[in-house]
This record gives structure tokens, sequence and C-alpha cells, in this order.
């Protein structure tokens, strides 16, 4: 037969553990009862643990997805905004184009509403969202126009362009005696390919020819931007230019004529290309939008996964509180008796 010693020391040891582990326990289960969700996830769920955190880890790409489409939608908002407004200024123009070709003054009007939509198109093209150029491409840092101004790029190579061709400037009286069929070659060769590579981008355009790709989805991505260098701006920069920067005031009524004319066909066609340029954007529209509700059901069944994995019952969670709550005050009431008991008050 063996004698078992017990002091209140070890007594004492014994239920200062157990008021350490109640009060460990004491604050998970109040953490749960507030929040509704289990304090430490690793240890509650154990194996499962890898399937919840491959769970989260798809939350966290889905919402960056969201994120994202928000951003890409904001952009191309704006970008279709401005291409409806291109339109909207060119059909204008080209019926003024209709009424100006036989009008005596027609030069001096139709070169003044052409200059201002040369300038309104340059800086549509030259709009920005967030710090990034929309019509840049992928060369987002940068204006991709320049102006139209004398000393600029641009200008200079139209002006050589038209003394290379004709032996005079613009502005000078000279430009009365142009012929009709001396204009019409010069617009179509000289003149045309100041807007074709690789004179557009040498003298005009900063843009690359392609565009921001963006990821919608898990399995998707689309063409979220629109070029300056899109046919349908150089038609319109070839229309505009030619009208208010071509000597109009001065042609000859043949020649005027065979410019008006040639602005029209023009415009007329970077009419339709805008149009197109519009239905890309708003297929890619359509496409973003329905990505992103696609997105939100999947974090929707996602999250209800989690839920029902990490989700703690309030209910018991503060039944589990008040229990542990009397557990401690026990454990921490016997241990402050113990610590008062003294052989010395028995001698």
């Amino acid at each position: 037969m063996s004698a078992t010693f017990i002091s209140t020391n070890s007594i004492s040891t014994t239920l200062r553990i157990s008021a350490m582990k109640s009060q460990a326990s004491l604050s998970r289960a109040t953490e749960e009862a507030t929040n509704g969700r289990l304090a430490d996830v690793g240890l509650s769920l154990g194996a499962l643990t890898g399937r919840n955190l491959t769970l989260r880890a798809q939350l966290v790409d889905i919402d960056k997805l969201v994120d994202t489409n928000a951003l890409v939608s904001g952009r191309l908002d704006v970008t279709q905004e401005r291409v409806s407004e291109l339109i909207g200024i060119a059909q204008s123009f080209q019926k003024d184009l209709l009424a100006a070709r036989n009008s005596a003054d027609g030069g001096n009007v139709i070169a003044t509403s052409s200059k201002s939509n040369l300038e309104s198109l340059l800086s549509t093209l030259n709009i920005t969202m967030d710090g990034q150029y929309l019509f840049g491409g992928i060369n987002t840092a940068v204006p991709p126009m320049g102006d139209y101004a004398p000393g600029s790029t641009s200008k200079t190579a139209i002006d050589a362009a038209f003394f290379a061709t004709f032996g005079f400037s613009q502005t000078s009286p000279a430009v009365s005696g142009i012929s009709p069929a001396a204009m019409q070659n010069f617009l179509d060769t000289t003149f045309a390919a100041e807007f074709d590579d690789p004179a557009w981008g040498t003298n005009w355009s900063t843009a690359s020819d392609q565009v921001m790709r963006s990821r919608i989805s898990t399995t998707q991505t689309v063409d979220s931007s629109v070029s300056a260098n899109d046919t349908a701006f150089r038609k319109l920069a070839m229309a505009y230019t030619m009208l208010s920067d071509l000597g109009t005031q001065n042609l000859s009524e043949g020649a005027f004529q065979t410019l008006v004319d040639t602005a029209t066909v023009t415009i007329g066609a970077a009419i339709n290309d805008l149009a197109n340029v519009g239905a890309r954007l708003g297929s890619v529209q359509e496409q973003t939008t329905n990505a992103t509700s696609r997105l939100k059901v999947q974090s929707d069944v996602i999250t209800k996964q989690v839920t029902a994995m990490e989700e703690v019952d309030p209910t018991e969670a503060s039944v589990r509180v008040t229990s542990l709550q009397n557990q401690l005050e026990m454990s921490l009431a016997l241990s402050a008796r113990i610590s008062q008991l003294s052989i010395l008050n028995f001698l």
C-alpha cells in the first residue's frame, strides 16, 4: 500500500492551470458568440481546413475580378460615350457640308467648323480616366495625339506635303489656280499618305496598335480599349484637316467642290467605321456585365459553402460563454481559498 501526498501548492497549481485553460476557451467562445464564426478555423475543422482555404482563395480571386470588371466597365462606358459624341458631330458636320458645297461663303464657314471639329477630335482621343489615356492602346501613359498647330509635327508634315505638290503654301493667293483634277490627285495620293502608316505614327499618333486586354472571368479575356490608330479616327482627322487647312477659303469653285465631295465620302466612311467601333465596345460591355453576374453567383455559392463550414450557433456559443465564466469564477474562488490554507492555522 502506498501513500499519496497532496499539498496545497499542487492543488493550487492545478487550479491555476485549469483557470488558464478556461480563460483561453472563454476568449474563443466569446469571439464566436460575437462574430458567429469559428475563432480558430484550423483547430475546429481539422482535415477540412485545406478545403476551407481553397474556397477562401477562390473568393479572393472572384472579388478581384469583380473589382477589375468595374474598372473595365467604367472605361468602356466613357469610351462609348466619346465615340457616340464623335458620330453625332460628324453627322451634323456632314449636313453642313452639303449646304456649304454650293454656297458663296462656304469655304469660310466650313474652314472654321472643321478646325473646331479637328480640335474636338484630338481632345477626345486624349481623354483620360484614372490617369490612363483611354485611346492610347497599351501605351496609356502619354497622350496619343498632339495638337494640330503651327510647329507641330502633323501641321509641319501637311504644310510640307502641300508645298511639295503645288509649290506654294495653303495661304498663298496662288491656291485659287489649283484645278479640280490636281486637288483630287493630291487628296488621293500625297495627302492620304499622311494618314497612313508610317506617317500617321510618325507625325500624328503615339498610340499603340495593340489595345488593352482585360481578364473578365477565370476563362475569358476581352479587348477593353480602342486605339487612336483605328481607321475611323484617321478618316475623321483627314476630312477635318483637308477642309480646315488646304486653302479652303481661296480655292476655285471646282476645286472647293472636289474638296467637299471627297471630305463627304471620307466622313461617311468614318461614321460607318465609328459605328463598328461602337458595336465592338457594346459587345465587350455586354460580355463584361454577363461575366460579372456569373462571378457574383459563384461568389454567393462559395460564400454559402464557407459559411456552412465556419458558422457557429450564437446561442450555443453564448451558453458556452456562461458555462466557462462560471467554471473560471469557481476555479479562481477555490484558488483563493486554498492559497489561504496554512498548517499554522491548526497548531
